[in-house]
């Protein structure tokens, strides 16, 4: 039996989490803007539009599913978060959203874990943290390494 090389290895995990959209478009370029992410993959299922967007630093993506009926948003403490470079950098974004009219609560900042950040809120209303401190990567692997 030979190997079939067009088999792309199987993932494991947290893999993606799926909201749906009024409008893929300008969701896409609102994630584009706030969160650097990019439409990895885009098609048309039983008439829905499905679009995933990732940042590309590590295999996990945001399903957005095109639907006029969206419901209730992603919130009001539930959220999205996104970490960034610098305070400055958060800043520099909670500016940018205001200059676009997008709706913006904070800065806030609070000592370690959760550090300097602002909740956007996108084109349906679902909440994006942005956030700078955060230690995610250390707490986990701090976890991780103790089993």
């Amino acid at each position: 039996m030979t190997e079939d090389t067009h088999i792309p290895p199987l993932d494991l995990g947290l893999t993606h989490v799926a909201l749906k959209c009024s409008n893929l478009k300008q969701t896409a370029a609102f994630y584009a803007r706030f969160a650097a992410m990019t439409l990895v993959h885009e098609r048309e299922e039983d008439g829905v539009r499905v679009g995933w967007l990732a940042d590309g630093t590590r295999p996990f993506c945001i399903v957005f599913l095109e639907d006029g009926a969206v419901g209730p948003p992603l919130g009001p403490f539930a959220h999205l978060g996104v970490a960034v470079e610098s305070r400055q950098r958060v800043d520099a974004l909670i500016d940018q959203a205001r200059a676009d009219g997008v709706a913006v609560e904070g800065p806030f900042d609070y000592p370690p874990p959760v550090g300097y950040g602002a909740f956007l809120y996108d084109p349906d209303g679902h909440t994006l943290e942005i956030s700078h401190g955060q230690t995610v990567a250390y707490t986990l692997r701090q976890r991780f390494e103790a089993l």
